[in-house]
């Protein structure tokens, strides 16, 4: 019995391995379809409208940059970046707007709308939506104070959208744990230290009450004074206040800096999966070396961003380059 056993749970970690290898070399064929000259071109402008736009609305709303690169990034774990989440519903089609991890939550689609509209100007049915969303994150990082890197470009628009993956867990929620964070990260090809780097993110951008009510009010590793401060804004009761905002770094919310991890340290992260990060667990010493060394962060944070964008990239002849981004052509 002993070696059956010992024999099926080789056999299934075989198979784990072959297929996490299949992923991963999808994913590496399609990215190396990716250019960071592939406009240089076709659309030598297409940068500078990008930035124009985003500028002007993280200007008028320093909480829009950190909503596109959450935007880049929700779009990314389903189905790969193909703007796939930018799809509005029909009467014939159910897109992943709507799913759990996305309503009443991701935003800047309006944003991502504007800037289409500027770049068909300059270069019709050229640049994709795709890549819109890919730019428009990067350059968010870049005006909130973060590093800059030269975006992979190339990719091209899903003619689908999946409700049910958006919905299945691929996309790691505020109350996940560290096991949860590692594993959803590592089914598209991120590691651990990818995982930690990208939730350097949250040194900008809120929270709804409704996904950090539990921590605040039930958890017991929190800075008493720091929960104490977003209960005032977050009551206890479901339904209250559900939607009243808080930044995830108190320090400097719309500054892209390390004080994010500082705050992990110091038990004061807003999100239970942000606090998780720094528990007594296996990324423990990511966190304090992030907050030590802000130059390491922002290297390993573009590195991630970088293999982030190349999830499933749709290259070639697949999918389209969309018209307008909410629709099919």
């Amino acid at each position: 019995m002993a070696s059956s056993s010992n024999y099926c749970r080789n056999s299934f970690t075989m198979v784990s391995v072959t297929l996490l290898m299949v992923i991963y070399s999808m994913i590496s064929f399609a990215s190396a379809q990716l250019s960071t000259s592939f406009y240089s071109k076709s659309c030598p402008k297409v940068l500078g409208t990008i930035r124009s736009e985003v500028q002007s609305a993280v200007s008028k709303e320093r909480r829009m940059g950190a909503s596109l690169v959450r935007l880049f990034f929700h779009d990314c774990f389903v189905q790969g970046c193909d703007a796939s989440i930018l799809l509005d519903d029909t009467s014939s089609f159910k897109g992943e707007k709507t799913a759990f991890p996305n309503i009443n939550s991701v935003r800047g689609f309006g944003v991502i709308d504007n800037i289409k509209e500027k770049v068909e100007k300059v270069c019709p049915g050229v640049v994709s939506c795709a890549d819109i969303v890919a730019i428009a994150a990067r350059d968010s990082i870049v005006i909130l104070g973060g590093p800059s890197w030269d975006v992979k470009l190339g990719r091209r628009d899903s003619k689908t959208a999946s409700l049910s993956q958006a919905n299945s867990g691929r996309l790691p929620g505020p109350a996940s744990t560290l096991a949860n964070l590692i594993n959803r990260f590592q089914a598209v090809g991120l590691s651990a230290k990818d995982m930690v780097a990208l939730s350097g993110a949250h040194t900008i951008g809120q929270a709804r009450c409704t996904n950090f009510r539990t921590r605040i009010y039930n958890e017991t590793k929190i800075d008493t004074s720091f929960a104490k401060t977003r209960r005032s804004q977050c009551p206890a009761t479901v339904g209250r206040g559900d939607n009243n905002l808080a930044p995830l770094d108190l320090q400097t919310p719309t500054g892209f800096d390390t004080k994010y991890f500082q705050n992990l340290i110091n038990k004061k992260g807003l999100l239970h999966s942000d606090q998780v990060l720094y528990n007594g667990g296996s990324t423990d010493s990511l966190v304090e070396k992030y907050r030590k060394d802000s130059k390491t962060f922002n290297s390993d944070f573009v590195k991630a961003m970088i293999k982030m964008g190349d999830i499933n990239p749709l290259t070639r002849s697949q999918g389209e380059i969309r018209k307008k981004c909410r629709k099919l052509n």
